[in-house]
Formats: structure tokens, C-alpha cells, sequence
């Protein structure tokens, strides 16, 4: 058993997998619309979920290492889990995560491309659900193998692949309490679930955003009225709306006001902050569909790192009771509903800034107007603990060797649940989080793609990460 990889050979074997084995499998993947439960409630009935994970289970068959133990499991009214296990040549346990659910179709595909079309275009493999994450189990998977197949000792390894990540993984608190027996004491998580600025390093996730979520609703009538009528005598609910929010929000530059909503950004996340921009410039702004001269809301790109990533930010994502224009009369509408979504800093308790965001919005409505907020739900951000040591002496040497130059720590402006209840749960465990969604990659959206050389040299540095922490003294 020895303890490092010989890289020549491991880059040549992670190449032929991936071509010969794991890209066929991934464009068998895109053809399943498995779309998660939130976007498909017969789930159950239609079957998708259920024939994604024999995709995957009858892959991981073939290519797990001798001895490993594979599974599906299915708990009463819930999604279900592929479980592997697979024990290890050397000391320490890894837990590998993933999820084979996937977002809807949405519109605006290429003409030659859709969400359950395989597309190969030089590097990209377009179709949904790739990307976002469905590659992570089989470059995990690989990296194990990799390591086997060169006598290179590593932990035991569980992989645990979920298919309901995009409803906000609800059914997953039950699964680890199911598999507490078996989990164990994991040194070490890796989530390949994550974003990248660029695909020519290893970029890794420092921390996520949290989220709260709610319905605003202000009701001014009991039924709409003529506005020529009413106007200047009943107030308009959209105009009541505005008030509350910008107790929330400031209208100008949309700085968050509440200080619940807040939190102090570590020292060390501004100085990463400051290196990433040093390597991102204006490539963070630049890759958005910019409408005309719409400028970002700061000039700085170190700025706009720390907006992403550690400062609340509010959306109003959806909004009732307004008729389309085409159909709207002179009337005083009686009510107007917006569906609020806040980004949190990692560190803020999402349910306890709903509960802040809910009593701003309603104490004392502007002229007694009649006010309500129904929380949709809420999500913990995460803020990963130290890498120095073996995790980030692993990660600045297969950063080097997979992708010739140093990696980037930054955090990512979206929300992964499980990271939180996984870093509560095992408050020892070190976290490996990255990802291949990086420019133009377009996850949720038309045209997204999973970039192959990247989620080719992920599965090196899994590889690494895992041996190193077989041999971490």
C-alpha cells in the first residue's frame, strides 16, 4: 500500500473513466426528466427518481471497489438514497455527497439542445442535471477507484446520493438519523455541489448564504374599487408595500437595514474575498445578461465578492393580485401580495430572520392597513471550519498538480442545507466543497452544461483529498 498517487498514471486513468465509462452513463442521466419532488409531486407515481438511481446504482456496481456495499433505501413517504460503503485500505472515515434530483425544464433552449437532450460541444456536455449535481457521484466514485486501483491507501468511504436537493432536501435529516448506526465519525466531507469563477483552477468554497422566504400581503379593500373613484382617498396597497419593504431594504442601494438580518464578515473571508477578486476583476460582473447600461451595485470586485457572499440581499421573486397589463382596468386593486426571497450571511439563523423580517414588515402598518407575511421557509448558511493542516497542504498540492497553479477560496452566494446539518452534526469533520458551476454554466436555467475538464480534474483532487487524509498525521 503506498501513499501517493502516481500522477501521470492518475490523470490518464481519470480520462479514459470519464470517456469511456462516465460520459455515457451522464448522457444516459440527462435523458431521465427526474425532476425533484417540489417540481413534480406524483414523483412516486411517475417513476423518474426511482429510475435515475438505478442508473446510478447499476454504474456504482460495476465500478466500486470489491468489497463495497451499495443500496437503495427507502423510507416510508419519503425520496430515496443510494447508499455506498466502502472500507477503507487506511485510517479515517469520508463522507462523499451528491444528489441525482433535478431542477424543471425552463425555456429557451437552443435550438439543437433541451433539458433531457445529451449535447457534446468540445468540452461541454449540455442537458440538465449534469452539472447540477448529478457528475458528483460518479467523479466521487471514481476517485475511490482511482485510488484502488493504484494500491494507494484511503478512508472508508460512504457516499450518500439523495434526489430530493433541489426541494431544499427535506427528506435528508431522516435518512442521516436512519443511518446514524452506519455514518460513523467522518473526518471528512466533500460536496462537489458547489460553484467556480473560472474553470482553469480549483476553486473551494469557504461558506454559503442562508435564505428566508416569505409572502407579503397588504390589504386595503374588501373588493377593487374605480380608481378614479377611490384614487387620493383609499391608499394604494402596492404604495403600502413599498413602505414596509423599505423597512427591510433601502430603496437606493439596496443595503439591508435590519440588524438581525446582519453579521460581522470574518477577517479572514475579506482577505480571501480581496484574493479572489485579485483573480476574478471584472470577470464577476461581466458574466451577467446585463439590460442595456444597468450597472452592478459596486465598482469594486472585492466588493462584489462580499455582496455574494457574506451581505444580506433582497428579491421580490414573485407577486399576486396584479392583473397582466393587457387586462388591467382603472381599478384600485384590493390587495397586493410579493413573494420576498432574502439571502442571508452564512452565519445568521434563517429562521430567526424570518422571524425579524416578519415582525418589520407587519407591526404598525401605514394607515392601519391590514398586513400579514407567511413564512415559506427558511435556510441555515454554512461557513466552513479551518483548512489548515492536511486538508489545505492537500489542496494547495493537487491544485498544483491538476490544475498547475494555487487555488482560490471564496464563498458562494447560494444556499446547500445539508452543509449546515452535516457541520452540526459532525463538528470535527473537515469540509471539501466545489463545484463545476462556473461561467455561462447556467444551472436551473437554458443551455446549462457540465464543463468535462473540470469535473475530470475534480476527481483528481477528491483523489488527493482522500489519500491525504489516510496518511494525515
Amino acid at each position: 500500500m503506498t501513499q501517493t498517487l502516481n500522477l501521470t498514471e492518475a490523470q490518464a486513468a481519470v480520462d479514459a473513466a470519464w470517456q469511456d465509462d462516465i460520459l455515457p452513463a451522464l448522457e444516459a442521466f440527462i435523458r431521465i426528466p427526474a425532476k425533484s419532488p417540489a417540481f413534480d409531486p406524483d414523483w412516486a407515481r411517475n417513476g423518474q427518481l426511482d429510475a435515475a438511481v438505478a442508473l446510478a446504482e447499476d454504474w456504482c456496481r460495476q465500478t466500486a471497489p470489491p468489497g463495497s456495499a451499495i443500496e437503495v433505501i427507502r423510507l416510508p413517504g419519503r425520496t430515496p438514497v443510494l447508499w455506498i460503503d466502502i472500507p477503507g485500505t487506511g485510517p479515517g472515515e469520508t463522507l462523499l455527497y451528491g444528489h441525482l434530483d433535478k431542477q424543471p425544464e425552463a425555456t429557451g433552449w437552443d435550438a439543437d439542445k433541451g433539458p433531457w437532450t445529451p449535447v457534446i460541444e468540445g468540452d461541454r456536455l449540455y442537458g440538465r442535471g449534469a452539472a447540477d449535481d448529478g457528475y458528483a457521484l460518479f467523479a466521487s466514485l471514481q476517485a475511490v477507484r482511482l485510488l484502488h486501483d493504484q494500491g494507494v491507501a484511503h478512508p472508508r468511504c460512504m457516499l450518500l446520493i439523495e434526489t430530493a436537493e433541489e426541494s431544499g432536501s427535506p427528506d435528508l435529516p431522516a435518512y442521516l438519523d436512519h443511518l446514524a448506526g452506519r455514518l460513523g465519525n467522518p473526518g471528512l466531507v466533500v460536496c462537489l455541489d458547489s460553484g467556480c469563477a473560472d474553470y482553469d483552477r480549483l476553486w473551494v468554497t469557504t461558506s454559503l448564504r442562508g435564505m428566508a422566504a416569505g409572502d407579503l400581503t397588504v390589504k386595503v379593500l374588501e373588493q377593487g374599487v374605480h380608481s378614479g373613484d377611490a384614487g387620493g382617498v383609499v391608499p394604494s396597497s402596492f404604495r403600502i408595500a413599498r413602505q414596509l419593504l423599505a423597512r427591510i431594504e433601502d430603496g437606493a442601494t439596496g443595503t439591508i437595514q435590519l440588524p438581525a438580518l446582519a453579521a460581522d464578515i470574518p477577517e479572514e473571508r475579506r482577505e480571501q474575498a480581496h484574493r479572489a477578486a485579485e483573480v476574478i476583476g471584472d470577470a464577476l460582473a461581466a458574466k451577467y445578461p446585463w439590460a442595456g447600461e444597468t450597472q452592478a451595485n459596486a465598482s469594486a470586485p472585492s466588493e462584489l465578492v462580499l455582496n455574494r457572499t457574506w451581505r444580506p440581499a433582497l428579491e421580490v421573486i414573485g407577486a399576486d393580485d396584479l392583473p397582466p397589463s393587457a387586462e388591467a382596468g382603472n381599478v384600485l386593486r384590493p390587495q397586493t401580495t410579493l413573494r420576498l426571497s432574502l439571502r442571508l450571511p452564512p452565519t445568521v439563523d434563517g429562521q430567526t430572520a424570518t422571524q425579524a423580517m416578519a415582525d418589520a414588515l407587519t407591526r404598525e402598518p401605514p394607515q392601519q392597513a391590514s398586513v400579514s407575511f407567511r413564512a415559506g421557509g427558511s435556510a441555515n448558511g454554512w461557513n466552513a471550519p479551518p483548512f489548515a493542516g492536511w486538508l489545505g497542504d492537500s489542496l494547495e498540492k493537487s491544485a498544483q498538480a491538476w490544475f498547475g497553479q494555487s487555488a482560490v477560496f471564496m464563498g458562494e452566494g447560494g444556499s446547500i442545507p445539508l452543509m449546515n446539518l452535516l457541520g452540526a452534526r459532525f463538528p470535527e469533520a473537515r469540509f471539501l466543497v466545489t463545484g463545476v458551476l462556473g461561467p455561462g454554466s447556467n444551472a436551473h436555467g437554458p443551455n446549462e452544461f457540465l464543463h468535462l475538464p473540470m469535473a475530470r480534474r475534480l476527481t483528481g483532487v477528491v483523489a488527493e483529498a482522500l489519500a491525504a487524509q489516510a496518511t494525515k498525521t
